[in-house]
């Protein structure tokens, strides 16, 4: 058995099963021997299904926001304001894509174009959004008429044993979605492996991305990969500075630091780099670690003793590498949970690990550049490529260098997330992309048919 841990108490809450290979060719069987029946499930019943898939998560939001809360220590508020409401658009978003006639075909000269389900999708999911990111994958593979094999991170397994119940009461048949909880090393590779895997699913780190990629190959099968990052908010000369650093400190510290597009440098003109540093030193000042159970607290625990430990050895490193730590530092902020005391570095340049390296936690670097070019340049100068930012008086300008940027999302002036438009990265932070008519995409095969 696995036991999970409560970030924020250190005491043990439950266990789960630890899962081995054979549990895994178990699963895989059952999913392959359902793929014929549920492929066949007209498009309309599979959009209603996900329908009920949305409607469900809904009805059960206030026990999925604590199950969160409690296994990895998201704030509670966060929880309800965007753990479970953004997986409930995702679904939504997947159905309407149904709905619009995704899979109607296309005429091309005397081809009819179609696209048809992958086949046995091996979905690998990460702690830091849990729920999100099991309806990204099982959703639309579902939707699409392929059948899902779930292995949950284990720092994180309660809420897929919620997602599970919440299919099942919608209506998904036997076989066509399995969870199989377990280690990355063993489960995940089992899965990654599996020669009756049509395609793998996974979100997490890149080195463990790169492991699945290199299982995945021997046998051939498609692989959509949702890495790291280490994404720039660029405020540019015309900026609302305060209003863009505020809305970039919200970004980089939401869900405790630990979200891949999280926006963890902030470029701002030299010339204002150190007012930038101020503003931002300010803002993180009021995050002040506490019980993410409580609806007051903005900042929680690291998911685990280790993510702590790594987080803070970033923060020595940046002291080493010579950057200016205007807020926090390394001492622990609490005697009890695993929790980091939230760190603003400025003066730090792209050379440095802090600038270079994802630390997946509440740690901010404001980084001065010399013009617009200059900006860009070192936006794109991390082997990253997945969120990002762009803030300035004329949107015309920021979309302009918004398109400059070499990564797959930017926000414009603090726009709203799109649980609907597409979510993935360019190079290191992965390839494919998940929600919408795009995330499904990922889970179809495509045929040409001449006629």
């Amino acid at each position: 058995m696995i036991e999970v841990v409560n970030p924020a108490t250190e005491e043990v809450v439950g266990t789960v099963p630890a899962g081995t290979p054979r549990d895994v060719d178990n699963a895989v069987t059952r999913a392959s021997a359902a793929f014929q029946e549920w492929s066949a499930t007209p498009v309309e019943e599979r959009a209603k299904l996900v329908r009920r898939i949305a409607d469900e998560l809904e009805a059960r939001a206030e026990e999925l926001a604590t199950t969160m809360t409690t296994e990895m220590g998201t704030p509670i508020t966060f929880a309800r304001k965007v753990q479970v409401p953004n997986p409930v658009g995702i679904a939504r978003g997947v159905a309407d894509a149904l709905d619009d006639g995704y899979f109607a075909g296309e005429e091309i000269g005397n081809s009819l174009v179609v696209r048809e389900p992958v086949g046995v999708v091996g979905a690998i999911t990460p702690w830091n959004f849990p729920l999100q990111q099991m309806v990204a994958k099982v959703v639309p593979a579902l939707a699409a008429g392929s059948v899902v094999v779930l292995k949950p991170s284990e720092l994180a397994p309660f809420t897929a044993d919620l997602l599970a119940e919440v299919l099942r009461a919608a209506g998904v048949p036997d076989g066509a979605f399995s969870l199989v909880h377990g280690t990355g090393p063993v489960v995940g590779e089992a899965l990654a492996a599996h020669p009756l895997v049509d395609m793998v699913s996974f979100t997490g780190s890149t080195r463990a991305g790169r492991r699945v990629a290199a299982l995945a190959a021997d046998t051939v099968k498609r692989v959509a990969l949702e890495l790291g990052g280490k994404s720039a908010n660029v405020v540019l000369d015309d900026a609302d500075l305060a209003r863009a650093v505020k809305i970039g400190v919200a970004n980089a510290f939401m869900n405790n630091g630990q979200a891949c597009s999280a926006w963890t440098r902030l470029l701002v003109p030299a010339d204002r780099h150190d007012e930038a540093l101020a503003i931002a030193a300010a803002a993180v000042a009021k995050y002040e670690p506490g019980d993410p159970a409580q609806a007051t607290t903005r900042l929680g625990p690291a998911v685990s003793a280790a993510q702590r430990d790594r987080v803070v050895g970033y923060i020595r490193r940046g002291v080493e590498e010579g950057a200016t730590l205007a807020q926090g530092g390394p001492d622990a902020p609490t005697a009890r949970g695993f929790h980091v005391t939230p760190t603003v570095f400025g003066g730090v340049t792209p050379d440095m690990a802090i600038a270079q390296e994802e630390i997946f936690g509440p740690v901010l670097s404001v980084m001065p550049y010399a013009d617009e070019d200059d900006a860009v340049r070192i936006a794109n100068s991390t082997v990253y490529g997945l969120g990002g930012a762009v803030f300035s008086a004329d949107t015309e300008r920021a979309l302009r260098v918004a398109k400059r940027l070499r990564t797959g999302q930017v926000d414009i002036n603090g726009a709203a997330f799109n649980t609907s438009a597409p979510f993935g990265g360019y190079r290191q932070s992965g390839n494919g992309r998940e929600f919408g008519r795009f995330g499904l995409d990922e889970f179809t095969e495509v045929k040409s048919i001449q006629r």
